[in-house]
This record gives structure tokens, sequence and C-alpha cells, in this order.
């Protein structure tokens, strides 16, 4: 990491080692004289920069082949979902802060769904159902992995979530990659959709602590039985509790409870006690105060998930590899934002760095990419829009 001394980046700096960054992991292929692998690159990136199609970047591009030729070269280029997997996520595990691999780190695993309006290529099991958004209840399910560390984040790991898929081996694979990518665990942080019996019974297993919402399912009866969900949510007042439920396979769990009741101070129209619980195993934390902070830290995920949906390619293609590789872009080139903050624009301060994003946002970033590629392969301006003559 550089110190305070005085020096300047540009475009050209942060395009070096995008390109390199990605083409070292995914190994785009040369798929004809005019479309070559840094071609197919760079069309990439200007499209995820303006966050348009593959078709808008191949319009806008003059010296860019057609779309249909990039989508082709991709086709033929591309490994298959088990390989493309693996150079993703080796791409992913690149270049990460060395504090990450000498003591453990807090790493949290959420879901996040894209929204699908078509049917599925080539089985049903690419697709998931969940709750309506967007207009649909049909979505592409990706699970990441996140280390929390001192108000950055990076991406460690990215799989997808076949339609029936246990979040048992979802975590299991989750696990597997990012201590294949040498970061220890001191605990997980979990969304709430792998509260199950099966998770908790998995990292009890393994021997990882964990930290992760609890909630009842279904409605609320009128008398709670003592012990329940619905009984512990019903309480007024902070404390510790202990929870033992079986799956509707079979499976037995037991877990601490932390429960958490503050007053909703400051919420327009709230008024009251709130009460949230957490399951929690493997740690012995002080009081209930610091489950519920430590766990709120884990939010700063929802961002990560916006920066993403900020730099990702849309696209209409019903291939769930391309929809794939074009999600993990976006994963990286905000591994690539945190990184130029870590070793470019950081301050040292004893044994801890400031980061300044006001000086380098994500979208400027991308402006960066976007107006480098504008002057490698020129912009198309010779494409006339028909008006009304009448107004001429």
């Amino acid at each position: 990491m550089r110190s305070e001394a005085k020096f300047s980046i540009c475009a050209s700096d942060v395009h070096a080692v995008a390109t390199d960054w990605i083409q070292r992991h995914l190994k785009f292929r040369d798929y004809s004289k005019k479309c070559v692998s840094s071609m197919i690159l760079s069309v990439l990136l200007f499209a995820a920069s303006r966050i348009r199609s593959i078709h808008d970047a191949c319009q806008r591009l003059r010296c860019a082949p057609s779309d249909e030729t990039i989508r082709q070269a991709l086709k033929a280029t591309l490994p298959d979902n088990k390989e493309l997997h693996r150079r993703i996520n080796s791409a992913l595990a690149d270049r990460l802060p060395m504090c990450f691999f000498r003591s453990g780190q807090r790493v949290a695993m959420d879901l996040t769904e894209i929204p699908y309006h078509g049917q599925e290529y080539r089985d049903e099991a690419e697709i998931r159902r969940g709750k309506p958004k967007s207009g649909t209840s049909h979505f592409h399910v990706y699970a990441t992995a996140y280390v929390c560390q001192k108000g950055h984040r990076f991406t460690l790991a990215v799989v997808r979530v076949l339609k029936g898929e246990k979040m048992e081996s979802v975590v299991k694979e989750l696990l597997r990659l990012v201590r294949a990518s040498g970061v220890k665990v001191r605990f997980l942080l979990l969304d709430k959709g792998f509260f199950t019996a099966e998770v908790v019974r998995y990292l009890q297993r393994a021997r990882c602590p964990f930290v992760t919402p609890a909630f009842a399912r279904g409605r609320k009866p009128k008398t709670p039985q003592p012990g329940s969900l619905h009984e512990l949510a019903s309480r007024k007042r902070s404390g510790w509790a202990s929870y033992s439920w079986r799956s509707s396979k079979g499976t037995r769990a037991t877990v601490p409870i932390a429960i958490s009741c503050k007053n909703y101070a400051g919420q327009r129209g709230r008024r009251g006690r709130r009460t949230r619980l957490y399951a929690y195993w493997g740690l012995t934390p002080g009081s209930t105060d610091w489950v519920s902070e430590t766990y709120r830290k884990r939010f700063g995920i929802e961002t990560t998930y916006r920066q993403m949906h900020e730099v990702r390619i849309r696209t209409s293609s019903r291939d769930p590899l391309l929809r794939f590789l074009f999600v993990a872009i976006a994963l990286i080139l905000r591994n690539i934002w945190v990184w130029c903050h870590l070793n470019w624009l950081a301050l040292r301060r004893g044994r801890g760095v400031i980061i300044r994003d006001e000086l380098l946002r994500l979208g400027e970033l991308m402006l960066w990419l976007q107006s480098l590629i504008q002057q490698e392969l020129g912009l198309n301006d010779s494409k006339k829009i028909p008006c009304c003559p009448s107004r001429l």
C-alpha cells in the first residue's frame, strides 16, 4: 500500500489493472482475426461501464464487431460450467490484502436474486421461484461470500444456486472456496435464508461459528408455546434462550438464541419495542447488543449488491452461463475498485488505513474505462436517427 507521498493515477493505470486481472483468470481466446480476446474484453468492459447490453456496445463502437459475433465468440470460447466457476472464483480471490490471511475474518454469506422473465434454457433447475419482485417470481439466484473488515468488503466467492438445491450444499461450497483462497474464517454472518436445521447441523459438525437471524415460520398462533420462536419474538426484554426444532426431513438442531429488544427511536409512526432474534453457535457474546451490532455490519453487503447492479451487463439471453459471466464480471470490477483504493488512495494511520471513497467513486472508475475504450475503438457517430421533416 502506498504512503501519503504525492502521486497520481489515471485512467490508463486502472485500465491496465482491470484488463490484466480479468484476462489472466477468465482467459478469453481469439475467435477470429477481428474478434480477438482483447476486443472481446473491451466490448464487455464498455457494456459494463454503460450498464447496457452487448448489442448497445457494438452499435456505439465503430471498430467493434457485430453483437452476434461477440455472442458467438463467447459461446465458442467459454469453458463448461465447472471450469467457469473455477476461473471466476480464482479471479475473485486474487490480490486480497495480506491482513485477511493473518487473523480470522468475519465472512458474510448472502443470496441475491436477479429477476428473470423468460423460459429456462435447457434445464428447469436453472430458475428458482421466490417472492414476486419486478413483475416476476422467477429468478436466477447466486450465493456470495464477502469479507467484512474496517469499511471495505471483498467478494471472495460466488456460486449459482439451482432449483431444489439444498442450502447446506451452498454453504458448504462457499465455505470450501473461502478456505481455498487462504482466508481464515473467524465466524460466519449468514442471511436468514440459511436458517435451516440442515445448515446449522453442518456448521456445527464443521466446527464453524456463525450468527444468523432466527425467525418463526408460519402464522402466529393465539397462544404461542413456551420456548417457541413465536413466544421468544413476543418478549419485550433482551435476554438469552435456547431453541430446538426438527426439520421436515427429520434433522434436529439446537442453537442458543440472543433476544435483542430496543425502542423504535426516531422511526416515524412506530412506537413501543421491537424484538429481533439471532441464532448463534461457537461464540461467547458478552451481551445481546454485541450480537445485534455485529450482525448489523453485514448489511453493507446490500450496498455491494447495489454497486454490482451498477456495473452489470444487461442481457436478454437465456444462457445461464452467459448471465453468470456478466454477474461475475461486475463483482470482479468491484473488487478492482476496492483494490485501487487500498493500494493507491488509502492513507496509513498506525496499523490501520483510512479509505477515501470520495476520491474515486465506482461510477467514475467505469467512466475512465469507457473513455479509454472509446478512444481505442472510436464512436460510431454515423448513425442517423429519423425525425419529422416538418419540424426541420
